[in-house]
């Protein structure tokens, strides 16, 4: 059954009818989104140009901005429907050829509503290409409750390729007090150097289970987060980072050094705390990996 509201001008204001009307399943499935837009950013000295775009449905870009200079494109990816519904498909390809940057972020969080059977799918590759380096960036994503939710990241790094990037998520609406008690949750995060794993992290969330309460799992808490930068020298730059990292935001934030990666984790009870502690290490990490300094994209502050 779908509510459709139908709506009759009078001669003192509008009025809205609600009118019940079964939809069959047929028509049902014309109503769901699959939206794919793929890009390509190109070093042409000294400026990172967004070469190539190509769209099909609800998915774009604004026009690159520079605020740092030539050499770093910034991107805003837009999602004009402004949530994701039951049987809805994103696509997002990137690839960023030899000695390109790119900064990638969204205007706001991506959300996920609730489905009655259908699920929903966003699906990221990035691609970066020898001496290119990606930031991603993005909002956080809010997983309504009775959601049917996929979310899946996958980075691909050249040799001496360079990464940090971030995913937030939130389930429930934390403003208004939204349990995720019903709905499901399978999300990946993977990345891969010369086609070798050297992070990979998936994560199944279960409306109403029990690792979302108890102290072994979320203790409650509906926001975590995993912020990952891509070095060689993890292992000393994690120190560092231990000793400098500072911030006030609620919830409980640790960080990691793997191999070829130093890894942040956040679990707390709000997005801005997940967003503030992952920003307070993007500004120390950025100069030490990049050797420039920190530059937010300028629609965080819209």
């Amino acid at each position: 059954m779908l509510t459709v509201t139908e709506i009759r001008p009078n001669a003192q204001r509008v009025h809205a009818e609600p009118v019940t009307a079964a939809i069959p399943q047929a028509t049902l499935a014309t109503l769901t989104w699959e939206a794919q837009l793929s890009c390509d950013f190109e070093f042409r000295s000294p400026r990172t140009v967004l070469a190539r775009r190509q769209h099909r449905g609800p998915l774009l870009v604004q026009r690159p901005f520079y605020p740092e200079g030539p050499h770093t494109c910034h991107l805003y990816l837009v999602h004009p429907p402004g949530g994701i519904a039951g049987g809805d498909q994103l696509r997002f390809d990137a690839r960023l050829h030899p000695q390109s940057q790119a900064l990638i972020t969204t205007p706001a969080a991506t959300k996920l509503y609730r489905s009655n059977g259908p699920s929903a799918q966003s699906v990221n590759h990035l691609q970066v290409a020898s001496a290119s380096c990606l930031e991603w960036l993005p909002q956080e994503t809010i997983i309504f409750s009775g959601a049917q939710a996929k979310l899946q990241t996958r980075v691909e790094l050249a040799a001496d390729a360079r990464f940090l990037g971030w995913e937030i998520v939130c389930l429930g609406r934390s403003a208004r007090e939204e349990v995720f008690d019903k709905g499901q949750l399978r999300q990946s995060f993977e990345i891969y150097r010369d086609g070798q794993p050297i992070f990979i992290e998936r994560s199944r969330c279960q409306g109403g289970d029990a690792a979302l309460r108890e102290p072994w799992g979320l203790q409650g808490d509906p926001v975590f987060g995993t912020f990952v930068c891509v070095t060689r020298d993890a292992q000393s730059i994690v120190e560092k980072l231990r000793a400098a990292l500072s911030c006030d935001a609620p919830g409980r934030f640790c960080v990691t050094a793997l191999s070829s990666a130093i890894v942040c984790r956040y679990i707390g009870p709000w997005a801005e705390g997940a967003r503030a502690y992952f920003m307070a290490a993007w500004r120390l990490l950025r100069p030490w990996l990049l050797d420039k300094p920190a530059i937010a994209p300028r629609i965080w502050a819209t």
